[in-house]
Formats: C-alpha cells, sequence, structure tokens
C-alpha cells in the first residue's frame, strides 16, 4: 500500500393496510393498562432487537414515572421494519383511530406529515412540552416542510458514521482516514486476510443498504428526487449500487455471509476484530463494543464524501457526511389524549431522561443542553457530532418512504444474484428502471392530492 494513511412499490390499498396492520401488531408490548381505557396512552415505536431488555426496561420505567405524574398508564406498540412503520401510519389515517404518539425515523416524517393526522406544532404545542428552544435547532432539519410547519418533535439523534477497528489498519500500514469511497474500497481490499474482511456489511438489512446508495448518489450531486421528478435511472445511482455490490462479488472486502446478514450480524463481525470497517452504524453501537475484543480499539471516523470514480467531490457535489437520522415524536391529531400526549412527550425531552436513553441505548440527546454535556464529557464523539452537523436530509415528500423502500427493493431482487457472484450492469439498470417507474408514480400522485 503506498498511501500513508491511519421497497414495484406503492401505498398499499385500504384492504391491504388494515391486513397488514393486523399482523405487523400482534405480539406488541403493553406496560400497564388497555388501550380502550381514555387514561391509557397508546405509544409506537421500533422494535430494539439489539437491547431488548434494556428496552423492556426503560418502558417500565418510563410507564411507572408516567403513571406517577399523570396517573395514566402506558400501552406500548412496535414495527420491526420500514415497512410495518408505513402500514402502521397509513392503517392509522384511514381509520382514524390508533396510537396517541408514535417515535418514527426522520425520514418517515414527511409521509406523517403528507397524511394530514398528525398535530402542527404551534406556541401552545410547544410550550406544552417545555417549549421549542429547549432542542437543538440542527435536529428539526425533517419536522416539517418549513420551521412554522412542524409536526415532528426531535427525540433521539442518530447520525452515521465508521467505526474503525485500529489494531487491523495499523497492521496494514493505513494512518489516515479514507476520505473518498475509492480509498475505502483500496484500503478495505489492504485489511482483507483470511479470515479477516475489509468491512462488515448487512446486505439483507432492511434499514442499512439505501443508506449507502443514497450517500454515495449525493456526494456525486443526485439527490434522488429533485422537487417532482425521481432521479434514481442515472449514472449516480448505479455507480453507488456497482460499488455496493462489488465490494462483495469483485473486490472480496466482504465476507460472502454477509449477503445474508442483518445489521446486528455484521456489527458481531465487527466486535468479534474480524472486520477493519463497520460503516453505516451511530453511537447505538457504543454498548455493543463493551467487553468485546474491540473494546478500547476501535474509534469512528466519518464515512467517505467523495463519490466512486473521483478523487475530488464534484462541483455539484454534496457533502453529505450522513443522512439527517434519528427518531421524532409524532402526536395524532385524530385522537382525544393530546394532552397526556405532550405529558409524555415533555418527560422524554427533559436533559436527565435524555442522558438516561442515550446512557442505555446509545442515541445523540436532542435536548441542548444534555448534548452539549455529553459532548463535554466524550471527546471520543467529536467524529459523530461532526457527521450531525454535516448530516442531509432526505427529500420533505410525502412520497419518500416509497422511494426509500424502492432503493431497498433493488439490492432485495438483486441478493440471488450477489448469492451467484454477480450482478450484471443490464440486471442493475432494469432494476433502477423499475425502481424509477416506481418512484416516479408515487412522486406524480403525491403531487396530485393522493395520499
Amino acid at each position: 500500500m503506498n498511501r500513508t494513511r491511519l421497497k414495484p412499490r406503492t401505498l398499499v390499498g385500504a384492504v391491504a393496510v388494515i391486513a397488514l396492520a393486523a399482523l405487523s401488531l400482534q405480539g406488541c408490548a403493553v406496560v400497564n393498562g388497555s388501550g380502550d381505557d381514555p387514561n391509557t396512552l397508546r405509544v409506537m415505536m421500533g422494535a430494539d432487537t439489539t437491547y431488548p431488555k434494556e428496552r423492556k426496561q426503560w418502558q417500565q420505567d418510563t410507564a411507572a414515572e408516567f403513571k406517577r405524574t399523570t396517573g395514566a398508564d402506558i400501552q406500548w406498540e412496535t414495527y420491526s421494519s420500514a415497512q410495518e412503520e408505513l402500514t402502521a401510519i397509513q392503517t392509522s389515517v384511514i381509520s382514524g383511530q390508533g396510537p396517541d404518539v408514535y417515535a418514527i425515523g426522520t425520514t418517515f416524517t414527511p409521509t406523517a406529515y403528507a397524511t394530514g393526522a398528525f398535530v402542527e406544532m404551534g406556541s401552545k404545542e410547544w410550550q406544552a412540552i417545555g417549549g421549542k428552544d429547549q432542542f437543538d435547532p440542527a435536529s428539526f432539519g425533517i419536522s416539517g416542510p418549513s420551521d412554522s410547519k412542524q409536526i415532528g418533535i426531535p427525540f433521539a439523534s442518530r447520525p452515521f458514521v465508521m467505526a474503525v477497528n485500529k489494531d487491523l489498519l495499523a497492521k496494514a500500514g493505513i494512518t489516515d482516514m479514507p476520505t473518498t469511497w475509492d480509498e475505502l474500497t483500496e484500503d478495505a481490499k489492504a485489511t482483507t486476510t483470511g479470515d479477516r474482511h475489509g468491512l462488515a456489511i448487512a446486505y439483507a438489512d432492511g434499514f442499512d443498504p439505501w443508506k449507502f446508495v443514497w450517500g454515495m448518489a449525493q456526494n456525486a450531486g443526485n439527490t434522488i428526487v429533485d422537487g417532482t421528478k425521481a432521479e434514481i435511472d442515472s449514472d449516480a445511482v448505479e455507480n453507488a449500487y456497482r460499488t455496493y455490490f462489488d465490494w462483495v462479488t469483485k473486490d472480496g472486502v466482504v465476507d460472502k455471509a454477509a449477503i445474508g446478514w442483518n445489521n446486528a450480524q455484521a456489527l458481531a463481525q465487527f466486535t468479534e476484530g474480524k472486520a477493519a470497517f463497520f460503516p453505516m452504524t451511530t453511537t447505538t453501537a457504543i454498548n455493543s463494543f463493551k467487553d468485546t475484543k474491540v473494546d478500547g480499539k476501535y474509534e469512528f471516523a466519518l464515512l467517505p464524501t467523495v463519490p466512486p470514480g473521483a478523487s475530488e467531490r464534484p462541483a455539484d457535489g454534496i457533502e453529505a457526511a450522513s443522512i439527517l437520522s434519528g427518531d421524532n415524536w409524532v402526536v395524532a391529531d385524530y385522537g382525544t389524549k393530546q394532552q397526556l400526549s405532550f405529558d409524555f412527550v415533555k418527560q422524554l425531552s427533559a436533559p436527565k431522561a435524555q442522558l438516561e436513553y442515550y446512557d442505555l441505548f446509545g442515541n445523540l440527546p436532542t435536548n441542548a443542553s444534555a448534548a452539549a454535556d455529553l459532548a463535554a464529557d466524550n471527546p471520543q464523539l467529536k467524529p459523530i457530532i461532526d457527521a450531525g452537523r454535516l448530516s442531509k436530509p432526505t427529500a420533505f415528500t410525502g412520497a419518500w418512504s416509497d422511494i426509500q423502500l424502492a432503493l431497498v427493493d433493488v439490492v432485495v431482487q438483486s441478493i440471488p444474484s450477489l448469492k451467484s457472484g454477480e450482478v450484471t450492469d443490464d440486471q442493475l439498470r432494469k432494476r433502477l428502471q423499475d425502481a424509477q417507474k416506481d418512484a416516479q408514480s408515487t412522486l406524480d400522485r403525491q403531487k396530485n392530492g393522493g395520499l
């Protein structure tokens, strides 16, 4: 090494939505009380497969505090995939009933906004949760289409970065972190040997794949959505997928077993010391690194911001180190328990609650005071904080959730080809053309007033 350096997708119909929602809500966790009780708040958030015991305890403690201060109970409900998240929102809109409060991914906030089913936060509403000025201003980047039209209340921040095994990089003579995607590929080759691989990637994960493609495309100047036009069937997006697929087929820097992995399995490979780079991770992995083979041997670094095939970002390229990622609370407008909903959000927006949530799950606080205290006490978080400042929001359109699923579908459809050793150019172009049609159809429907 010469360089010396350390979801065809459309919004599903009403009948299908209701059927899928019934399946997605089976097995929901309940802590005290029943959803039919007017003194019980229904709260839906993503299932936590990484820290299930901690999640259960947090829910119990949160419910106990809520009971102490309001006299009301909490019923917890979960979704486990982006499709279930979308389905739950659609079902509530169609039926006019459902959870009182949702914790939704930031990229799903535009879809929630487009439904008109969630409370638009005005001065009265912000005051009810303790004031808007308690939050880090950067966390509002995808709370609504403008500063005055917002439904998303920032709850947790998860900018994406790379975790890096310092020992494996040192053995390969790498002293600088890669800043281009091509450099990352070369460094991954230099650190691949035997059963150790350069990159820990999860091709079968329901959330990860599209983020790689989005980031590389942004760096090349492609925003996936330009106003009311989809930009999926393009050279920038094709190059992004090609780079992502070639890591496991052509470059050999990813374990072939990773074709069937989810994020937790890629994380396990890194913690076993068998991968040099674990890209597209967040602070939520910190607790998982404790008492493993990489404890004390890893650090965080920014993801590359120069697109594949380039040594510098083009003039129209975007320095997007991460999607603007995290969770927002949204409060249902169709319910009768909005004051309880605001009491719940206020409880979890306080500095103490935000720092406790970070300690348990690694999500950065959105409360400005809590975030400042955390940064002062943890200098190793600097790359993650920098990534937050360099984060860019996905397109604010109600069509985004379907577009995101269409981007993931390109990978899902390519799994058999990856297993056979090659995704051909013709296969990839056909899948991008299909994704383009699906995305444009959803954008057109959104433009014409469809859900």
